[in-house]
């Protein structure tokens, strides 16, 4: 067993009570205790963030212990080193003096050395007739020695919850991705369901997750969302064995005729009057369909729907669909009324009038209500999209000077009624 009793350090550095529970703890070392002190510090590295010390006085500790000269640490070959500052500071890749002193202290205060200080507070070691060191002053590696088998435990246990965290992890990543691509596609193809509420509650939970989580912010976040999942599939499920998917996207008047960015978007009117007929109440009359214009012109007007697209970009059509669902939820627009304007406008043209609205958000009191009107003014043949979209470009001349020229070929036709 360790003999000597418990020392102080010299000059007016203080000792604390927890400093003097170690040097007793070490005092009861169990006679011929030997421990590997490269595997020992290995530990100590894995478990530094539980010790609360730093990489640099992990490099301290690693120069300590190239002045033992045995591979072992045990208390028949000395656990006291007595190296310069000078010495020190060489082995630990030039450290400086004062922040040498500084990662000597939190190696001490962390339980990992031990101060055995000399009377006048020098580093050196008295020898014997022998030529053997009786005694020496400097610092002890005996706290490595007794707390090895504690060490070895908090590295396996931090190294548990970081393999924990990282499945933890990309089980999240996995299960939000999944989420995200149901809900675009019963979305864009159609599917019956309060995609609204759903994708509400899917963007309340990823706004939830902290920009440098941990396995306790992150576990209760991946419950709520494998539950939100398996709603998103039930919900297909059980629409797919009750009726064709294609008709429910016609009826819902959001399904995709044609992606192609160039081409023009056409709605089948809602019914059919025979010539000299007068329409029944249930039977409106036939209406202009609503000229489509180029996805590029709608990004150049209404830049700022960019940022609402998958991976913050709108690319095609597709990705400004998706875009324009978060803006709708975002901007307070129910479900119906953007269906609504789905069936009458047309899914790529509704798409294109959220992202006008985006644009103006800041003079629209209602942003809901202001795409309804929109809706009943289209329904009555009294709106038209190129009016909105030149407006926007007069106010964004960057992006007008581009397409002004091939919008105005385009609506040279329409009457420029577009007003808020």
């Amino acid at each position: 067993m360790q003999s000597g009793s418990v020392t102080t350090p010299f000059g007016r550095r203080s000792i604390s009570l927890a400093h003097v529970r170690g040097q007793l703890r070490t005092a009861e070392i169990k006679s011929g205790k030997t421990v590997d002190k490269w595997k020992v510090f290995r530990d100590a590295c894995e478990a530094r963030s539980v010790l609360g010390i730093q990489d640099r006085a992990l490099a301290v500790l690693d120069a300590l212990l190239t002045f033992y000269p045995e591979s072992e640490l045990s208390e028949e070959n000395g656990l006291v080193v007595f190296p310069s500052n000078d010495q020190l500071s060489v082995r630990a890749h030039g450290i400086a003096g004062t922040t040498l002193r500084r990662h000597l202290a939190a190696l001490v205060d962390a339980g990992l050395i031990q101060r055995k200080d000399s009377a006048n507070g020098k580093r050196y070691a008295r020898k014997g007739n022998a030529g053997t060191i009786e005694e020496a002053f400097g610092f002890s590696l005996a706290p490595l020695l007794a707390r090895a088998g504690e060490l070895a435990h908090l590295a396996q246990q931090v190294a548990a919850e970081r393999r924990r965290f990282r499945a933890t992890k990309e089980a999240l990543s996995i299960c939000r991705r999944d989420v995200r691509k149901l809900l675009t596609a019963a979305i864009e193809e159609g599917a019956a369901g309060d995609w609204g509420r759903i994708e509400g509650m899917f963007l309340e939970l990823t706004g939830r997750i902290p920009r440098t989580p941990t396995v306790a912010d992150i576990e209760p976040i991946l419950d709520e969302m494998q539950m939100l999942r398996e709603e998103i599939i039930n919900r297909l499920g059980i629409q797919e064995n009750s009726e064709n998917m294609d008709s429910n996207a016609v009826q819902n008047g959001c399904h995709i005729q044609n992606s192609n960015t160039e081409s023009i978007y056409e709605l089948e009117p809602s019914s059919r009057i025979e010539q000299g007929a007068k329409p029944s109440p249930e039977i409106r009359p036939m209406r202009e369909p609503i000229k489509a214009f180029p996805l590029g012109m709608v990004l150049q007007a209404c830049p700022e729907i960019r940022d609402y697209g998958p991976n913050g970009a709108v690319e095609s059509w597709r990705d400004l669909l998706s875009a324009a669902v978060v803006v709708r939820s975002m901007l307070g627009v129910s479900p119906s009324a953007y269906e609504e304007a789905c069936g009458i406008l047309g899914a790529e043209n509704a798409a294109a009038v959220m992202a006008c609205i985006l644009e103006r958000a800041g003079h629209i009191n209602s942003a809901g209500g202001y795409l309804r009107d929109l809706t009943r003014k289209a329904e009555r043949g009294e709106f038209s999209l190129g009016p909105m979209l030149m407006a926007l470009m007069r106010a964004n001349p960057s992006a007008g000077r581009k397409c002004r020229l091939a919008l105005n070929r385009k609506n040279a036709a329409v009457p420029a009624s577009y007003g808020t």
